[in-house]
């Protein structure tokens, strides 16, 4: 494995989900009772830590493939990767965007990488996927894509 990165909601939002819970215990505790105050704070937090976790995704270089959360593409139908910094992929997320594109963006990273594809056959002209190192995932594949051009 060349690059692994697993992208998770930061630290913060689930403060502000068990504060969250928290309120719900104290007001439904205070119309209905403790117990069922308390119900529903567990069943809160477990809604949230089951979106949280649902929204969690897995990017990884592998020797003969990229994947990004389920979706997976060979080397051999990658024409280029490249970081993007927040400015640049803030406008290739928004204005400069082709609607065929495949879009893996989380809201809490604020960098990603663009990358094109090299399949005739596929109506998606490239990935623009979200990543706390774009540089490192970028020069991963370079390196992969390599490999797999010389064997």
């Amino acid at each position: 494995m060349l690059f692994r990165e697993r992208l998770t909601v930061p630290v913060i939002w689930w403060v502000l989900a068990g504060l969250f819970s928290l309120s719900v215990l104290l007001a439904v505790g205070a119309y209905l009772g403790p117990t069922w105050g308390a119900g529903t704070s567990v069943a809160t937090m477990v809604i949230a830590a089951a979106i949280f976790i649902s929204a969690s995704i897995l990017i990884s270089i592998e020797s003969d493939e990229l994947r990004v959360g389920r979706a997976r593409i060979e080397h051999l139908y990658i024409a280029d990767c490249r970081a993007l910094d927040p400015e640049q992929t803030r406008r290739r997320a928004g204005v400069e965007a082709d609607a065929r594109a495949h879009l893996v963006l989380r809201p809490y990273v604020k960098t990603a990488v663009e990358i094109t594809l090299n399949d005739p056959d596929d109506p998606v002209p490239y990935w623009l996927v979200s990543t706390r190192h774009p540089e490192q995932l970028a020069a991963a594949q370079r390196e992969a894509a390599s490999s797999t051009l010389t064997e």
